[in-house]
């Protein structure tokens, strides 16, 4: 790993202990969790089932109603967080499926892994895990992986292609991808691609979306389809997160983060 990408790696790490610690959200970060999660799609069934601190409005997308997840499928979920999509993929699986979380973070692990008893409480269901680990190396065996799920987490990695290609290498044949994640409509200005507070936010990390079509073709995965979600990247401005201030005022007068970046659902197979 060159040394700007372990950089990356740790101004995003130090970003995330700060939320886990309770401190500003960031990347989708909102003061009504609840509020934008239900303006990206979630229903109340699906955060009724979730221990209290596991929706930190973090998400930018809902990749497990794309997922179309089944009793028994394994689940992975890439960037876990608290534990907000592996809770709900859990409770879709049910008992003779799985839902594995990973983040990098050892306090966002902590506190996923602090939810599992009250999740336990409200479904009967144990089947649910968070591990530490980076999702350019993941704690997971070959083929091992009926399902991967993210959401708005790849954005952050600095070796995007590294992550597909692992993605490639967990899933099982037939295996399926379902991510949600933010994509660039155009080039950010030098001064937004520069700024930690961008970057945490999960703006400075976004790619071109055809930059992503070519790292999953390279990763040897098929049959993509991408579906763009223009209004989500202004509920999340408009959920007066602090980060999201600091980003308007470093862009250009009169234009907002949703003339530069779009939310993104992605779905991928492997064959």
């Amino acid at each position: 790993m060159s040394e700007s990408n372990e950089k990356i790696r740790e101004k995003v790490r130090q970003g995330y202990t700060q939320i886990a610690q309770g401190g500003t959200g960031c990347c989708c970060g909102s003061s009504t969790p609840d509020k934008l999660a239900e303006g990206i799609g979630y229903t109340s069934g699906e955060l009724d089932v979730l221990p209290d601190g596991a929706n930190m409005g973090l998400s930018c997308g809902n990749p497990t109603a794309i997922a179309n997840l089944r009793p028994g499928q394994i689940v992975l979920d890439l960037g876990s967080g608290g534990g907000f999509d592996c809770f709900i993929a859990a409770k879709k699986v049910g008992p003779n499926g799985r839902a594995i979380g990973v983040d990098m973070t050892a306090e966002m692990v902590g506190k996923a892994r602090a939810g599992i008893s009250k999740f336990t409480e409200k479904t009967g269901l144990s089947n649910v895990e968070f591990r530490l680990g980076e999702i350019e190396h993941l704690p997971a065996a070959d083929a091992s992986v009926d399902v991967v799920i993210s959401n708005c987490v790849i954005n952050l990695s600095p070796d995007k292609q590294q992550v597909w290609n692992e993605i490639a290498r967990v899933l099982k044949p037939g295996g399926k991808v379902c991510i949600s994640d933010l994509a660039l409509k155009k080039v950010l200005p030098e001064n937004v691609l520069k700024s930690a507070t961008a970057l945490v936010g999960c703006i400075a990390g976004a790619v071109l979306i055809d930059t992503t079509v070519e790292m999953v073709k390279q990763a040897g995965l098929s049959g993509i389809k991408i579906e763009e979600k223009s209004n989500a990247i202004d509920l999340m401005v408009d959920s007066n997160d602090p980060l999201y201030k600091e980003v308007l005022e470093s862009l250009p007068q009169g234009t907002r983060p949703s003339d530069y970046v779009v939310s993104i659902n992605i779905t991928v197979y492997k064959k």
